[in-house]
């Protein structure tokens, strides 16, 4: 078996996050607990992911922080906790860029709505300090040594 590389001594934030989130079952059952799912057969149903990957996922997203099981009678729940809920944005994006370029013209695909109005959320945006809008090109790097 290959061993995985690790990148949580890395002093990249990008680096340190795909660490914790990095693969696509974990962001899948991210994705999932924003959607709805608790329970271990919730996710495997949604994902048809084997039972020992989904494992080990759940266990190292608990592991990492992102989820906390619950008690749910003689079970128990997958929750986000604040340090899951704070990757919203992150599955925003994904999802945003996804409708954006992984789709043909018109091809249907599931839409996330604004609860309230039934809407599609506005695309995300990167603004500086002041308020301005920016892109990548505005932007650079500092790594500290």
């Amino acid at each position: 078996m290959v061993k995985r590389t690790r990148f949580d001594g890395e002093s990249c934030p990008v680096a340190r996050s795909v660490d914790v989130v990095g693969d696509w079952w974990s962001l899948l059952i991210v994705r999932d607990a924003f959607d709805g799912s608790r329970r271990f057969g919730d996710f495997q149903r949604s994902l048809g992911v084997a039972k020992n990957i989904l494992s080990a996922r759940l266990r190292s997203l608990v592991d990492n922080g992102i989820l906390e099981t619950v008690p749910a009678g003689a079970r128990h729940e997958y929750v986000l906790t604040a340090k899951g809920e704070a990757l919203f944005p992150v599955i925003v994006a994904l999802r945003q860029w996804g409708e954006a370029f992984a789709f043909e013209a018109g091809e249907p695909h599931s839409q996330l709505l604004d609860r309230r109005d039934q809407q599609p959320l506005r695309p995300l945006e990167v603004h500086a300090a002041d308020g301005r809008l920016i892109t990548a090109a505005d932007t650079e790097v500092r790594k500290d040594r």
